[in-house]
């Protein structure tokens, strides 16, 4: 091997299992910030397109590669398109409201006095009487009495007040059909044209909007894949098929709160963890994480506990929202929440816990004995060649402790994989020894030592398909 490769870990035991997802924003919107980011333990940089520009983008988007280039990690990034804005509209100041009053909620009409609130979405189009429907993060709750065109009437059911552009929320209301919006199919265009890894999509309801948006995606020649936000009471009732219909998961706590019951959210946490590990699919754990780091150096020993949680129970990723977009210390956050999940990691085992006992599949079975033998041995990594992504996936989806070391041609692959469970990417030319190249030069950089087992995972016969060939070497 050549000179030009270095290693994105200087050991082993630096590279987290667990993940880490940043939004970039006007707190981090500049190279070095990038960098620093990067250096203090981020695989991956989320882009929430309901702000910014695209020339905006574009530039954060050049930031990304040429620090992961510079400092030798692949590193994933996430288009987050907005979805449908189901939001207030403009008024100043705020408005108070009482428990009993009945409230107007006008689409396309401007505040005055007395007179309707503004809506930014048409919901006479969607909801219906009797719905629930919720504002401003579920503070204000009330249920829908009538319905005429472009104006929904509510009776309100407790006491507060309402700011502009706050958050709507309607747990009894079927959106299906209706939330890629035209935004939304702008948005996808750019990013198709675009270093972009992962599409995320918001306010999902049923299997059938993920796969409409994976019939864009290929229209538009995109290879990015899909995370889908759970976030909706329906989209809990049709959870499975979205799992499955998805490439990953973001387990969006705040809106998720709302749509069902707060005290449900840990239970339904742990449930989506569990089925991403079944169907093989990214899981990651979001909202209000460290959110206490917006404004102070330190978190509270609540979100520390809750981002080991999160580690324990097998999560591929955690990811940092306001913290790193607007927060007063994006990088200390980012530092606070690498520290805690190595801390986590060492010292407690994760299990992969699957929702329900099923029938493995083939690939399923061999990632399995490849994590037995590996720990029969005591390996100290398992090294997946990939093109596809699948062998290391499958690998990952049982929380093994030993690193994996993905090696593949692809950096497209590599870059989508940094979100991955326990993996450390290379992107190396094919070879019909790839692996042991990649060993070789591993021991090289005094990152293996002599006398270390690794066992190698690859696909040799082409008719075969999948993980066919399963190798333990001695380096020597």
């Amino acid at each position: 091997m050549t000179e030009k490769y270095k290693s994105p870990v200087s050991s082993l035991a630096a590279a987290t299992r667990t993940k880490i997802l940043a939004t970039i924003g006007p707190a981090t919107d500049d190279y070095e910030k990038v960098v620093a980011m990067i250096k203090n333990g981020v695989d991956g940089f989320r882009m929430n397109f309901s702000h910014g520009s695209y020339e905006e983008r574009q530039r954060q988007i050049k930031w990304i590669r040429k620090a992961s280039k510079e400092l030798h990690v692949h590193v994933a990034i996430v288009q987050d398109i907005q979805g449908p804005k189901i939001r207030l509209g403009d008024f100043e100041g705020f408005i108070e409201l009482t428990r009993g009053q009945e409230l107007q909620l006008g689409y396309g009409v401007e505040h005055k006095l007395g007179g309707p609130i503004p809506v930014q979405y048409d919901l006479s189009k969607k909801v219906k009487r009797g719905d629930r429907l919720f504002m401003y993060d579920g503070k204000i709750k009330s249920v829908v009495t009538s319905v005429r065109d472009k104006m929904v009437s509510v009776r309100l059911e407790n006491n507060g007040i309402i700011t502009k552009r706050r958050g709507i929320n309607l747990p009894d209301t079927d959106f299906t059909g209706d939330i890629i919006t035209k935004k939304d199919r702008e948005d996808l265009v750019f990013g198709s044209e675009q270093d972009i890894d992962w599409v995320a999509m918001s306010f999902v309801q049923t299997p059938d909007d993920i796969k409409e948006l994976r019939r864009l995606l290929g229209n538009l020649k995109s290879d990015a894949k899909i995370i889908t936000k759970v976030e909706t009471k329906l989209a809990i009732d049709n959870l499975e098929g979205i799992v499955e219909a998805s490439d990953g998961i973001i387990i969006a706590r705040g809106d998720l709160a709302v749509e069902t019951l707060p005290e449900s959210v840990p239970v339904l946490q742990r449930k989506i963890i569990g089925l991403c590990l079944k169907h093989e699919k990214l899981s990651i754990v979001a909202t209000q994480m460290m959110s206490s780091m917006m404004e102070e150096p330190e978190p509270t020993r609540a979100e520390v506990s809750d981002v080991a949680t999160a580690v324990i129970v097998g999560a591929d990723a955690v990811m940092l929202s306001d913290e790193t977009a607007t927060g007063r210390y994006p990088i200390e956050s980012v530092a606070m929440m690498q520290r805690i999940i190595l801390y986590t990691q060492n010292n407690s085992n994760v299990r992969a816990q699957f929702t329900d006992p099923h029938e493995y599949n083939v690939t399923e079975a061999i990632a399995s004995v490849i994590i037995e033998l590996a720990l029969k041995v005591n390996a100290t990594a398992i090294v997946a060649e990939t093109q596809s992504g699948k062998t290391a996936q499958s690998i990952s989806g049982w929380r093994p402790s030993l690193p994996i070391l993905v090696v593949t041609p692809e950096a497209r692959i590599a870059q989508q994989l940094a979100l991955l469970y326990g993996s450390v990417c290379f992107v190396r030319p094919p070879h019909t020894h790839a692996a042991t190249r990649l060993t070789d030069w591993l021991l090289e950089q005094k990152i293996l030592k002599k006398g270390n087992k690794i066992v190698t995972a690859s696909g040799k016969y082409s008719s075969v398909g999948g993980t066919d060939t399963i190798k333990v070497r001695v380096l020597e």
